[in-house]
């Protein structure tokens, strides 16, 4: 039986197994892919303390290298579900179950998608989730990017280096976004702004092999449709918990619900970084929930432990 098992290997649980392995508990974080946290997907970091500039995959090598060197041990595989029995905490995977005396689940968030005509469909033939994935697909053609906030602003910012036209459309009237972002982008002599207004169909060329072609928005003003001929879409409206595989309290859109401690509605079960109902999805506030979570967790163990002296 393991001490803790962490599941999730981005910012959160990584910071989370440092902290537990310094503690002296016997720690395992189970992660499905080599690849992980969204902050990988990121093209440049900028407002991480320490660090004023530094790519999201620069930044996850140094936190894996971190926790390698202190002796975290992690194991491929995929998290099927967590339950309990008794004191011990069962997380059942795609190779088999592993015991714990607590568990901190890290499993962060996915995009969200804008749920209309044609996204579905166009999936890795326009439209994308991730700039620095699949931007370079689309040097010096047009794109348009959904959103308003820091992700959708970095990432128009990301595509103007490398398209010819970047659109950037928000259905309010003002971008979210922090203003030095905001700042870069409206001097960007290549990025139009279409605010208030929303994407409503997202239509693909005719034939064998289909690619983005147009998108139609509606201008909230006018309430009139407009077309805009594109090469590709880069959607960037909020994000899914993925938290499936834990049945705890979550708030109206899955996200987990957690005390002071970062615990959740079930003893011995935490949860951190962008899976939880956090005021703040950034890369600090993750790192920090990693270390208070593992911190609140030893306490947890060590009580357990005096419960079966």
């Amino acid at each position: 039986m393991y001490d803790l098992i962490i599941v999730g290997g981005g910012p959160a649980g990584l910071a989370a197994g440092i902290y537990a392995v310094r503690s002296g508990l016997e720690t395992l974080i189970l992660e499905r892919s080599e690849i992980s946290g969204q902050i990988a997907l990121a093209d440049i970091v900028e407002n991480y303390p320490g660090f004023p500039s530094i790519s999201g995959i620069e930044l996850m090598e140094k936190y894996k290298s971190h926790a390698q060197e202190v002796g975290v041990k992690t194991k491929i595989t995929e998290v099927l579900s967590l339950s309990t029995e008794g004191n011990k905490k069962i997380v059942s995977t795609d190779s088999g179950d592993l015991e714990s005396k607590a568990v901190i689940i890290a499993t962060g968030a996915n995009p969200k998608h804008l749920n209309v005509p044609g996204e579905e469909e166009l999936i890795s033939k326009g439209v994308s989730y991730c700039a620095i994935c699949d931007g370079p697909f689309f040097r010096n053609k047009t794109v348009a990017v959904i959103g308003g906030g820091n992700s959708a602003v970095t990432d128009a910012l990301f595509l103007s280096k490398i398209a010819r036209k970047v659109y950037l459309i928000h259905r309010r009237d003002q971008l979210k976004a922090a203003k030095v972002l905001q700042d870069r982008a409206f001097a960007s002599s290549n990025i139009e702004f279409i605010l208030n207004a929303f994407v409503v169909e997202i239509v693909g060329s005719r034939g064998e092999i289909r690619r983005v072609e147009r998108l139609v928005y509606k201008d909230l003003s006018s309430e009139e449709d407009h077309k805009l001929a594109i090469d590709g879409v880069f959607i960037y409206v909020g994000i899914h918990p993925n938290t499936e595989i834990v049945n705890v309290e979550k708030d109206e859109e899955g996200f987990i619900k957690t005390n002071s401690l970062l615990e959740t509605s079930q003893k011995g079960i935490y949860a951190v970084g962008d899976c939880r109902d956090t005021p703040i999805w950034q890369l600090v506030a993750a790192v920090r929930d990693g270390a208070l979570a593992a911190t609140a967790a030893k306490e947890y163990i060590e009580s357990f432990k005096e419960q079966m002296k």
